[in-house]
This record gives C-alpha cells, sequence and structure tokens, in this order.
C-alpha cells in the first residue's frame, strides 16, 4: 500500500568482464543494427518538419460549405463520393478513426471530427499539425476569404509561420484595376506591367515571404517556352481588356491565357534573378483535380524554363505524380531544381507513396528533395499527410538499409534532411530544430545499455513475451545465435504467429472468429530488453504486427502505445507506478498452502526475516537491478505470506513491460525455491486480498492544475464500472471486493488518502487507483483506465464526487448523497461486463474490435471455471498465476 509515488531512479551496471567474448561482440553488432533501426524510426517519428507547402485553414463558420470527404482525394462532383471506395479513403479512414476514438466507417469519423470542432477545435486543430514546426503558406486559392490568414498557423507551431506569393493571385485583381481605371488596353497593359512589378518586388523584399508560387500548370500547362512571346501576351491582354468593357462584364478574377501566362512566369523569374533575395519559384506539377490537362502537367515540359534561369531556385511540386521519375531526373540533372514529395500523402494509396519516394530517390540526391503536407481547408489532411510520411519513410528507408545501400547513420540524415534542414536552407529560413517528442515514441523505452553488456556467452536464449486476453503470460524462446541471424540478415526480427492466439483462453479454446488460418508477425520491441528472468535467458516484449507491418488491432501492447498516443495529441503523458503484490505459498502433495510460523501482518518486521524473504523476495531484487529495474520498496502485507515490491515510476508503456518482467522474476525465484508465488486475487478466504495497484500522475506540462486532472479522474470514475472488465477481468477478482479490507471497497468515488475509495487522492495528479489485480492483462487494464480519463479531459467531465473523507461504506445513504456517492461497484464479473457493452465511448476508444474479441475470450473462459467448485478453482488459478 504505497503512499508515496516510486520515484525514478538511473544507475550503471558495470559489465560482469572487462572484455566482451567475441560471441558477445558479434551479438552486441546485431542489437547496434536493432537499436540503429529503432534510432531511425526516432528520427522519423519526432524530427521537426518544415511543411514547404501547404493552404490555410478555414474559419471554423466555413466548414461546412466544403465537403470533408476532399481530405483523401482531388476528385470533384461525383467522382467525389467513389473515392470512398478507394485505398486511400479506407486508409484515411482508419488512421482518423484511431486517434478519434471511433468506429472504423467514414460515418464515425464525419461524426467524431463534427464533435471535435463544437467542442475545442483549436486542441484538434493543435492535435492534427503535431510534428509540424513551420508552414510554408500559399494563401492565393480561390475562396480566400473563408479562410484563416496564413498567420493562424502560429497558434499551432513553434516557428511562425511564411507565404508563398502565387504568381496568378497578384495578377488578377491589378488586371482588373488596369482594365477598369484606363482608357485603353495599350494603357492598361502599361499600368499592370508597373503595379505587377512593383508587387512583386515588395514580395521580393518583404521577409515575411519566403517564395513564388505558380499554377500555370492548371491555366496553359508547363511547355513555357524558353523566351516569352511579347505579342501573343499584348494580345491576350487586349481580348481582356475588350472583354472586360462590355455592359455587363463580370470583374476579371483568372488568368488564363496563352502568351501572358508565360510572361507572368518569365517576369517574376526574371526580378527573382536580377535580385538578391533569390526566392524560389515553386510550380504545381501533376497530380490535381480535373482543371488540369494531365498530359501537359509533367516536369519534364519545364526543361527549356530551367534552363533559361540556372540561377533561379525552382521546386518542383507534388513529386510530378504520376510523372515522379521525371521530377526526379530533373532535380538531379540540374543546380537549381529541387523536388516536393508533397500531395502524394494521402492521396495515393500505401504502395503508390512508397513507388513515388523510390523513384524519387532512384536518381536525385537526398539534399534536393523536400517534404510537403499540401495541407488544405481542413487540419485532418495535415494529420494524414504526417502520419502516411512516417509510415512511408520507416519502409523504404530501412529497406535501404536492408539492402547495405545506406547506412543507419545515413538514412537518419536523409530524413532530417528532407523534413528540415533542405528547406530551412532553400527559403533562407535559418531556423534552429525544436523536436518534439513523438506520440509514437512517447510510450517506449530505451535499451537498457547496461542489459545488453550482459548479453555475453551465459545468455543462450531470448525469450520473445506477450500477454494474451486471458493475462496469461506466453512467450517463446530464441537462441541466441539465430536472433544474431534473424538482427543481421534482411528479414528482421520477426517470428510468425497463429492469428488464433489472441482468441484463445488457457486451456486451448478458441473464441468466434479466432480461426487457425493466417498468420501474424511477433516484433520484438528491443528497446524492452532485460537480462532474466533466470541464467541464461534474457527477455523482450513483443508487439504482433500485419504481414506489411500495420498494427494488429487485437495486440494489447499496440492498444496501450495506441492510448499513450492518443494522450499525448492531446498534451497529456504520465508517470506509471506499479505496486507488485504476490503471495509466496508452500507447495506440499495436497496443493498449495500457506507459510507457517511467520505471523504475517502488515510491514511487521519478523515477516522479512523468513527465509522466504532471503531466498526468493532478496534474490529477485538482486536479479532485478542487475537488469536495470531499480525497486523502491519492499515489505510484508497483510495475508499468510504476502509481500509487496514497489516499482520505479516510468511512461506507460515502460511500466507495463517492466511490471510483467518483474513478475516473471519472482516466480522464478520462488519456483527455483520450491515455492510458488500466486497473484491470486484472493488466495485465502478470510484474509486480505492481493492486488496491483497502479500509482498516476500526469507529467505533461500543466498536468499538475486541476483543470486537468480533476476531468481527467473524473473520466475514470465516470466509466470505472466498464474499466472494470479489464481491472477485475476473472470471477475471482469479484472475492477480493469488499468493504473494510483495504481493498477500495465496493462503492464508486474518490478521497484524498482514503483507502476506502477505489480512487485514492495523494497529492495533486498523483492519484491511485485501487480495483486492479494480477488477472488482468495489464496493457489492456491501463488502455482502458488512459482513454477513460482522456475521454473525461475532452469533455470536460466534472469532478461531481467530493472528497470522500470517510470510508463509504460506514455513512448513511443520506451521508453517501452528500459526497455523490451514488453508484456501487459491479459485484461480478457479469455485471462488468454488461456495463462495458452499454458504454459506447469506452468501446469506441478501444476499438470495437478488439473489446468484442476481450468478452469473446473472457465469456468462454468465464464459463470454464463456472464448471469448478471453488477450492478446485482457486487451486486452477494459483497455479497459473
Amino acid at each position: 500500500m504505497n503512499v508515496t509515488c516510486p520515484a525514478s531512479h538511473h544507475h550503471t551496471v558495470s559489465p560482469q568482464a572487462p572484455f566482451p567474448s567475441a560471441k558477445s561482440r558479434t551479438l552486441m553488432a546485431a542489437i547496434a543494427a536493432g537499436q540503429g533501426r529503432e534510432a531511425l524510426v526516432r528520427a522519423i517519428r519526432s524530427t521537426p518538419i518544415i511543411d514547404n507547402h501547404a493552404h490555410p485553414l478555414l474559419k471554423r463558420d466555413a466548414l461546412g460549405r466544403h465537403p470533408l470527404l476532399s481530405i483523401a482525394t482531388e476528385a470533384h462532383g461525383d467522382a467525389l463520393h467513389t473515392s470512398k471506395d478507394g485505398l486511400a479513403h479506407y486508409r484515411a479512414v482508419k488512421q482518423l478513426s484511431e486517434i478519434l476514438g471511433c468506429d472504423r466507417t467514414w460515418e464515425a469519423v464525419a461524426a467524431a471530427i463534427e464533435q471535435r470542432r463544437q467542442s475545442d477545435y483549436d486542441a484538434w486543430i493543435a492535435t492534427c499539425l503535431f510534428g509540424i514546426q513551420c508552414v510554408l503558406v500559399d494563401d492565393g486559392l480561390d475562396g480566400t476569404g473563408e479562410a484563416e490568414p496564413y498567420s493562424h498557423f502560429d497558434k499551432f507551431t513553434s516557428s511562425a509561420a511564411k507565404r508563398i506569393v502565387r504568381i496568378e493571385h497578384v495578377a488578377a485583381p491589378l488586371i482588373e484595376a488596369a482594365c477598369t481605371t484606363c482608357n485603353s488596353a495599350k494603357e492598361a497593359y502599361r499600368e499592370f506591367g508597373r503595379t505587377f512589378e512593383q508587387s512583386i518586388l515588395h514580395a521580393i523584399s518583404d521577409p515575411e515571404v519566403v517564395g513564388f508560387k505558380s499554377v500555370i500548370c492548371y491555366r496553359t500547362g508547363l511547355a513555357i517556352p524558353r523566351t516569352p512571346n511579347a505579342e501573343q501576351a499584348i494580345s491576350a491582354f487586349e481580348g481582356i481588356f475588350e472583354q472586360r468593357r462590355a455592359p455587363g462584364a463580370e470583374a476579371f478574377a483568372r488568368v488564363d491565357h496563352p502568351g501572358l501566362n508565360e510572361h507572368l512566369v518569365h517576369f517574376v523569374a526574371g526580378l527573382v534573378k536580377t535580385s538578391h533575395g533569390n526566392k524560389p519559384i515553386q510550380f504545381h506539377t501533376g497530380l490535381g483535380d480535373n482543371d488540369i490537362t494531365l498530359t501537359t502537367s509533367s516536369p519534364s515540359h519545364l526543361q527549356a524554363f530551367i534552363e533559361e534561369y540556372p540561377t533561379v531556385p525552382i521546386v518542383l511540386l507534388h513529386s510530378g505524380y504520376p510523372f515522379a521519375r521525371e521530377t526526379g531526373y530533373l532535380a538531379a540533372m540540374y543546380a537549381n531544381v529541387h523536388a516536393d514529395i508533397g500531395e502524394v500523402f494521402p492521396f495515393l494509396s500505401r504502395d503508390g507513396q512508397e513507388n513515388v519516394v523510390r523513384h524519387i530517390l532512384e536518381l536525385c540526391p537526398a539534399s534536393k528533395i523536400l517534404w510537403s503536407t499540401d495541407g488544405h481547408w481542413f487540419p485532418e489532411t495535415y494529420f494524414l499527410a504526417v502520419t502516411q510520411m512516417r509510415e512511408v519513410f520507416e519502409t523504404v528507408l530501412c529497406d535501404y538499409v536492408h539492402k547495405g545501400d545506406l547506412s543507419w547513420a545515413q538514412a537518419i540524415r536523409v530524413v532530417e534532411d528532407l523534413l528540415f534542414h533542405n528547406a530551412n536552407r532553400l527559403y533562407n529560413l535559418k531556423l534552429e530544430m525544436h523536436p518534439q517528442a513523438s506520440p509514437d515514441l512517447v510510450v517506449r523505452g530505451t535499451t537498457p545499455p547496461s542489459a545488453i553488456l550482459q548479453l555475453d556467452d551465459s545468455v543462450q536464449f531470448l525469450r520473445v513475451c506477450w500477454n494474451d486476453m486471458t493475462a496469461t503470460p506466453r512467450m517463446r524462446a530464441v537462441p541466441m545465435r539465430r536472433v544474431q541471424s534473424l538482427l543481421q540478415g534482411k528479414e528482421g526480427l520477426s517470428f510468425g504467429i497463429t492469428k488464433a492466439c489472441l482468441g484463445m483462453t488457457q486451456t486451448g479454446a478458441r473464441a468466434s472468429g479466432a480461426s487457425a488460418v493466417g498468420e501474424w508477425r511477433l516484433h520484438p520491441d528491443l528497446g524492452s530488453l532485460r537480462v532474466g528472468p533466470r541464467v541464461g535467458h534474457a527477455t523482450v516484449m513483443a508487439d504482433f504486427r500485419e504481414q506489411d507491418g500495420s498494427v494488429v488491432p487485437l495486440c494489447p501492447r499496440s492498444a496501450l502505445q495506441r492510448a499513450a498516443r492518443m494522450a499525448a495529441l492531446e498534451g497529456l503523458t504520465f508517470e506509471i507506478g506499479f505496486e507488485v503484490e504476490v503471495v509466496i505459498l508452500g507447495v506440499a502433495d495436497s496443493g498449495y498452502e500457506p507459510l507457517r510460523g511467520v505471523g504475517h501482518q502488515w510491514c511487521i518486521a519478523r515477516a522479512m526475516d523468513h527465509e522466504v524473504v532471503a531466498t526468493v523476495i532478496e534474490t529477485a531484487i538482486e536479479q532485478l537491478e542487475a537488469a536495470g529495474v531499480f525497486v523502491e520498496m519492499v515489505h510484508a502485507e497483510s495475508a499468510s505470506g504476502q509481500y509487496e515490491i514497489i516499482l520505479p515510476k516510468s511512461t506507460p508503456l515502460e511500466a507495463v513491460d517492466t511490471l510483467l518482467f518483474a513478475r516473471d522474476v519472482i516466480s522464478c525465484c520462488a519456483t527455483a525455491r520450491g515455492y510458488k508465488a500466486t497473484l491470486h486475487p484472493k488466495p485465502f478466504a478470510d484474509d486480505c486480498g492481493t492486488g496491483g495497484h497502479v500509482h498516476m500522475s500526469i507529467s505533461s506540462p500543466g498536468g499538475e492544475s486541476k483543470d486537468v486532472y480533476e476531468p481527467f479522474y473524473a473520466g475514470i470514475l465516470h466509466h470505472l464500472k466498464a474499466i472494470a472488465a479489464f481491472t477485475y477481468s476473472n470471477p475471482a477478482s469479484y472475492e477480493r471486493v469488499r468493504d473494510g479490507w483495504w481493498a477500495g471497497g465496493t462503492w464508486i468515488t474518490w478521497g484524498t488518502q482514503n483507502r476506502e475509495a477505489p480512487l485514492r487522492k495523494i497529492d495533486g495528479s498523483h492519484w491511485e487507483l485501487k480495483c486492479v489485480d494480477g488477472l488482468a492483462n495489464p496493457y489492456l487494464a491501463m488502455s482502458a483506465i488512459l482513454l477513460a480519463g482522456l475521454d473525461g479531459v475532452r469533455s470536460q467531465t466534472p469532478l461531481r464526487w467530493s472528497d470522500c473523507t470517510e470510508e463509504p461504506h460506514t455513512l448513511s445513504d443520506e451521508e453517501r448523497e452528500q459526497f455523490g456517492v451514488t453508484e456501487k461497484f459491479p459485484a461480478s464479473l457479469t455485471e462488468a461486463f454488461a456495463a462495458l457493452r452499454k458504454d459506447t465511448t469506452l468501446r469506441g476508444l478501444l476499438g470495437e474490435e478488439l473489446v468484442v474479441r476481450y468478452l469473446a475470450v473472457k465469456e468462454i473462459e468465464t464459463e470454464f471455471l463456472g464448471t469448478m467448485d471453488s477450492e478446485a478453482r482457486r487451486q486452477w488459478l494459483i497455479e497459473r498465476y
């Protein structure tokens, strides 16, 4: 019953020998390769982005006038609706549903986005723009009266936005002004030339403008002649003048005239060439809506223009898709040309995006490539572009490293150049990198150097572990020679495993939908590597992935990573600390029995002198410290042979990984000495139960504010009945739900230092959840807890329960009413399952597929346990947990 949040410790463990063996050096090199991959992934997910081409966001009241469906397509009209059958749309729905915590349908996503617009739109925009440091904004789109100014991005990025001036957008109103104020076409042409030159020169000298852009691709095509045709330009202008002066003519708004369009681009290039600013000119190429003529959108048509202005920086936007190889060729062959690989994210499928990146890199140096979102109108376009870029970069660059074309360090440099350095240099931004911890990595551990150094010849097997729906620890033990081979090979360290593994009970019974057909890949996370739990073994926790590397929605560990990522995108990070309560039992022919001759009680001194402490508890603590897990405290608990070991705090994922490893170490030590360590929540009917309490604090800035932590914990209390399906996940768990036994009691409430409340406030944002035990899958339990709290923050759920200063069960109904204590905790697993089925919000946040599978497995398990009498069930559970 820890009363203070565990503190973090950092110790260095010396290697066991001054020089590692040859085998150890080989293995360390292999693991270094694994670390190289982790470092590359970290760079992809945390390098700050300079978005070198994007557009403004719509004002809040204009959102409904534009189709949300356009976030993943350039199609319009009837073609827009058919886009819902495209791979790009399906992928966008999947990714948005994951971050929004809703069903994986377009209708659910659209409804969830609307809810975010209504509740806190700025917070949602910040979530979508996470990872972008600076946006270069082309604010010349049609309909800009409905859009926010380019400076609106400054609310959400650490560096101020800059402008990209669209050439045709500057020209159109100046042509209108000249035609309506001058008496002749010739005079109007001269006036337009004068004002256009002034505007461009002003933009060249304006520090807020970092470049220009032309959409001539949409107007007259990219086949710009080497020199402009002055006569054709004048003739086109005269036609505009005559048309504009006709009775009833509308104001001129679009420069779409052969000769004149080319003249404008040449004119700007000439001014840039003679200026000292040398600001780049961006050209829309390739991919776009049906206004373009596809055959004239290839950047290859620009070759003569490029050669005419060898000192003018030119950026070919949007990869030139479907002419990506032409884009890469021009950027490679001409010093002044740069290739942008934007807009294909998210408009193409995953394979299409990977091919574009590969085609650009076939010939083009990485120092000539830029990245952009081409985000427009909707913040979701930014989120999808960044998310998909990270996925594709990881696949493509890791493949190049495995083939030997790049080192890990070179691949990291490519990422940093593409996302930040190249744009910073080209647009003369003079920015310093402001890295943000990626929400994908906030939850990841780091490989302990001591664990790597101790992987000498004594380590023969790597345990690749997972925790299934029944909280059964499972693993594959892999000989270290095989680990070396896999780490050094192209396929990497992963293992095929049947898809039925996350649909089975402890006895192998399968739930509906858990097929023996099909296979996932089990991917070890080397960040969780620890030596142990016994001599000759090392342990890693693993994630389930599809064959293409994508996340398996049923994977409990991935579910926690996703929950922490969702919270991080809302600005919430956490420190989590677990208490390991364990009962050490004797082993006899008749079964498991309590320790004798201890006189056990809470914190009693003589309980620490029993031989089991020296042979099991202290040995386990020594092994944990050798593996880099530094125990905070140990003491006797109340039941016979019951001890509590307090683990250090960490991020949610690392805390759960550490918890499972610590339990394995304790179990191994007990078994080796002829004892049995059990997590059974109520091994003795008349003794205190065994919990798995979790301490939580909000570590992100502002987390100690009541305005943040009170809605978070209110969300947990609001969803606590449904959460119980994960935290008290076995019928035996409810044998512990009693009043007066220091287990959190039977009433849903909270109280400062109140151990008879399921949620105990300790100090500030540091609270303890007591209604958790060792039969819960801790990945799923923590996912449900964090997502319930996140829902409280999003919805600003009021903490309607008062600080309960008394033990709730001792109060009268009227007194409990005064504290807001009106509901009881589920009295059985059946009640908890019913609450989870009813709680559609929590189900949506967790993912319907995961919840359905979990309930299906647990119901089979519960039915099986129900066939036993109480003593047989007790022995069966003790044997397995």
